[in-house]
């Protein structure tokens, strides 16, 4: 009977090397203690008739030569000890490679003559099954003597009771239960909903990771032993128990629509990528999509924001009294205590620009030169009311995005800019988006029922200011940098963003564009790695994720 116990326990049938001779022996120790005659007179009579049958001796060695090489899964070596080879390396070739134990233990009894001249042997298995545990049974050999050889008869129900001809042994999942989207059908975002360890059943990435015991009911990714027919695969018997545990869906806010518009809007592209979509008025993330998908850094990847960050500079100077009407020159080139700062291409605006016209084009250099204007921790503080840099409880791991208070005045100046230390998400960038448009910060959440407290803001927005960013945003489509979206439905604000980083020269860049629908409820954000300009490279993909909603 097949039993789960400790997988190194000894077998009740005795131990490895032991034979008929043993039980021999002992009969005679306890006759010689009986008679009297004591210690040495048990060596003596041991002596006379020999340590056991030489017959069981050489079987027990034969069947210590299968089990040795079977245990190191050495299905071919073993095979080779049997009467019939062939069929014993396709049956345990099968079962290693089906259950793929990560140790196995086979303990043999003693071995017993019979009147045909065969050596019969009880023996126990013991295997360590990722995913099943430990699983032990026992099993009963016999070994026949053939032209002169011995040899383990090989059958079926030899290397497990429970099995007939034409059988193997196997492991079978236990369901686990669905990733679900917001209409209660079955998440397709691979990179959220993550993965499963196909060796133990346990999730490994993602929702499936953070989730497990929910979605398996707390029984990890325990597989079940089963005897399956070797043609049809068809399970014939189980051999151990299905866990009874209770398993739940987990659910988020992905909608389907949405989601598949962003995964659409990748393909063909050659860059890491990823787009985050956001509902604005709940918060609720729409969508999380990933190129290659594998690694999440919608959600949980840390980039510089480049220019899209200006919205929270330019927030941070019309708090300080600026307008969007005011005078802005945007130079060639800015220098901060012998750093120079340029623009993309270094490009120049025409005299007489405003700083509308600095944020549609994306204007370094006026940005820069206006760090004076703002106190060192004055991007910190702003930055606050988008949420950044707060412990956001989405249900999923998130980066929350960092905006440190600056140490220098060019530490300052290349903050203004989404550079320095400046980093955030996609997630966090498409709230920021999310943030203009509601005119308040609305924590984003994933998976609702695992939400405790929702992360609030700790600074508030002026309507004055949100009113200004909203008209500031729609300008870098009509007139700006974000001109890819131009002739796009549903009134698309953007802000676009070329974010410098590592150590080549010139300097490798992300491509950014971010933004939210003025007719619509629906806010996002594009991150291209390593993917050139923010107009011109995020900028198409941007405008196809849109054209994808309709």
């Amino acid at each position: 009977m097949a039993r789960q116990n400790d997988i190194y326990s000894p077998a009740p049938q005795g131990k490895r090397g032991s034979s008929t001779g043993s039980r021999v022996l002992v009969a005679l120790l306890v006759l010689a203690v009986v008679s009297g005659v004591g210690y040495w007179g048990y060596t003596a009579l041991a002596g006379d008739e020999g340590e056991g049958d030489p017959e069981v001796t050489a079987a027990a060695a034969q069947l210590e030569k299968f089990i040795g090489a079977w245990e190191t899964g050495d299905a071919k070596a073993a095979a080779s000890f049997t009467d019939t080879p062939s069929n014993a390396e396709s049956l345990i070739t099968s079962v290693t490679k089906n259950l793929e134990p990560s140790k196995t233990e086979i303990t043999p009894g003693d071995g017993e003559k019979k009147t045909s001249g065969d050596v019969q042997f009880p023996f126990n298995v013991a295997m360590r099954i990722p995913g099943a545990a430990d699983y032990m049974w026992d099993s009963r050999a016999r070994v026949l003597k053939k032209d002169g050889a011995w040899l383990v008869e090989f059958t079926t129900p030899m290397i497990h009771p429970k099995m007939e001809a034409g059988q193997t042994l196997a492991l079978q999942s236990q369901e686990r239960a669905s990733v679900l989207d917001v209409n209660g059908d079955e998440l397709r975002a691979a990179s959220v909903v993550g993965a499963v360890d196909p060796k133990t059943g346990k999730g490994i990435s993602g929702l499936e990771a953070r989730y497990d015991k929910q979605l398996s009911g707390g029984a990890g990714g325990a597989k079940s032993v089963v005897v399956v027919d070797r043609n049809s695969g068809q399970v014939v018997k189980r051999l151990t128990k299905k866990s009874g545990a209770k398993r739940e869906p987990v659910r988020t806010t992905i909608d389907p629509t949405v989601q598949e518009a962003a995964a659409d809007a990748l393909e063909g592209v050659s860059k890491n990528a990823a787009i985050v979509a956001i509902d604005p008025s709940t918060g609720n993330i729409l969508a999380a999509a990933n190129k290659p998908g594998g690694q999440n850094r919608a959600l949980s990847g840390q980039y510089p924001p480049g220019s899209t960050f200006k919205v929270v500079t330019t927030a941070a100077l019309l708090k300080q009294g600026m307008r969007p009407d005011d005078a802005a020159e945007c130079p060639k080139f800015a220098y901060v205590d012998g750093q120079r700062f340029e623009n993309q291409d270094q490009f120049v605006l025409p005299g007489g620009s405003t700083f509308r016209d600095s944020f549609a084009h994306s204007c370094n250099t006026f940005f820069v030169n206006s760090a004076g204007k703002l106190s060192e921790s004055s991007l910190n503080e702003t930055s606050k009311a988008f949420g950044i840099g707060g412990s956001w409880d989405v249900g999923v791991t998130t980066y929350d995005g960092s905006v440190p208070v600056a140490n220098g005045v060019n530490d300052k100046a290349a903050s203004t800019i989404g550079q320095a230390r400046v980093l955030a998400s996609p997630l966090v960038m498409a709230s920021l988006a999310a943030t203009v448009k509601a005119g308040e910060f609305r924590q984003p959440v994933l998976v609702p029922d695992a939400v405790k407290k929702k992360y609030e803001a700790t600074a508030a927005l002026d309507p004055g200011v949100t009113s200004a960013l909203r008209e500031m945003m729609r300008a870098t489509v009509t007139e700006g940098a974000g001109k890819a979206l131009q002739g796009v439905a549903g009134e698309p604000h953007a802000k676009t963003g070329t974010a410098e980083f590592g150590n080549d020269t010139p300097l490798r860049t992300h491509a950014w564009m971010i933004g939210y629908q003025g007719e619509g409820n629906v806010a996002w954000s594009v991150l291209l790695e390593d993917g050139g300009s923010g107009g011109a490279d995020a900028g198409p993909i941007a405008a196809k994720f849109l054209k994808n909603l309709g």
